[in-house]
């Protein structure tokens, strides 16, 4: 018997396999979100735009951390947050790294690493 003479098992197969796929890529997606790590510095009160980006630009260079682009639109609400640096791939030598960099500037309040198991419930 061919498969092509009885098309119902060939789709019978399909759906599983489309399933399988499907669920590989979430999976994947989600080890991807999993872990991910970051450090939020944050600023003294009345923090200017220009002085964030400066300590931003000062302390791109360390090797493996990478800073979250800014907010489009420079708000209070949105500058309160901060400056979100990417420490995914650093090593703990390299978050030290920027740690020493940021805390060169008066106006840094706060450094927090985080990561994805951090969030939620």
């Amino acid at each position: 018997m061919s498969f092509s003479r009885l098309p119902w098992r060939r789709s019978a197969w399909l759906a599983p396999a489309a399933a399988l796929v499907l669920a590989l890529g979430g999976c994947a997606q989600m080890d991807a979100a999993l872990g991910k790590q970051w450090v939020d510095v944050t600023f003294t009160p009345r923090t200017t735009l220009a002085k964030m980006e400066h300590m931003r630009a000062a302390c791109s260079h360390v090797p493996n951390v990478r800073p979250y682009p800014l907010p489009r639109q420079h708000t209070v609400l949105s500058l309160m947050a901060g400056i979100r640096f990417d420490t995914t791939n650093a090593t703990d030598a390299n978050v030290a790294q920027l740690q020493e960099c940021v805390q060169k500037f008066s106006f840094v309040q706060g450094f927090a690493p985080g990561d994805s198991g951090n969030q939620g419930g």
